[in-house]
């Protein structure tokens, strides 16, 4: 009877896991917003009612996608900052950008579905959050090392922060900033939204016709936003 089960869950897990490659290849052909639930069933050649065993809706399965998408990203920057010296704040940094555009030009749909646009009528569960922070989380514990071990340099001149930015502030450094200055919170998220405009700016073609060598000029900008958070070489 165990063996028997254990043989059912093994087929359901394939079924489930197959039912997602599909679903991603749908990404790369119909976008987020197309994704279809009996789409993926007729190419998998099951009866459309069939596939609601495994997915009760086309929401159920785009949050899988996207938790799987932010759980690979962030396995991506673990393993980059991993391979660093604890101590090499600005080279651990450097490798956790070069992570983040590396699997997003490997998984251009995948990064799509979490980073672009919104899905039209999806509601992200609570359940994404966990997952979505996993690589700002490696971010945050660089600045934190660096900090702590009084690493970071004080960039100079620059506005002051927002008061209204305080409680903000204060949130972030309980998440993922801990015991890092308010200014030095403000600077990191900064950095953190301009990675991410970077690599996206180079996935959407907004790079077309303005940057040739984007391997060296995006090495540039991530040291350029490593140093406006004070982590210097």
């Amino acid at each position: 009877m165990n063996a028997s089960q254990t043989a059912r869950e093994r087929a359901r897990a394939e079924l489930i896991r197959e039912i997602a490659e599909i679903a991603r290849r749908q990404l790369a052909t119909e976008g987020a917003a197309g994704l279809s639930l009996r789409a993926v069933a007729k190419e998998m050649g099951m009866v459309s009612s069939a596939i609601y065993r495994y997915y009760r809706s086309r929401d159920e399965l785009l949050t899988t996608l996207i938790i799987d998408g932010y759980n690979a990203i962030g396995a991506a920057v673990e393993k980059a900052d991993a391979a660093c010296p604890p101590d090499g704040y600005p080279a651990r940094w450097l490798a956790g950008c070069q992570a983040v555009r590396d699997w997003a030009l490997a998984h251009p749909h995948e990064y799509a579905l979490v980073y672009g646009s919104p899905v039209p009528g999806y509601r992200a569960p609570e359940r994404t959050i966990g997952p979505a922070a996993r690589a700002a989380a490696v971010f945050g514990k660089i600045v934190s090392d660096a900090h702590r071990d009084g690493a970071l340099a004080e960039p100079a001149g620059g506005p002051p922060v927002p008061e209204s930015f305080a409680p903000d502030a204060e949130r972030l450094r309980d998440a993922i900033l801990a015991g890092v200055p308010g200014a030095t919170v403000a600077r990191t998220l900064a950095a953190w939204a301009g990675l991410f405009g970077l690599v996206s700016f180079e996935l959407f073609g907004q790079f077309e016709n303005v940057v040739t060598d984007r391997d060296a000029f995006f090495a540039y900008a991530a040291s350029v936003l490593g140093r406006s958070v004070g982590l210097s070489a």
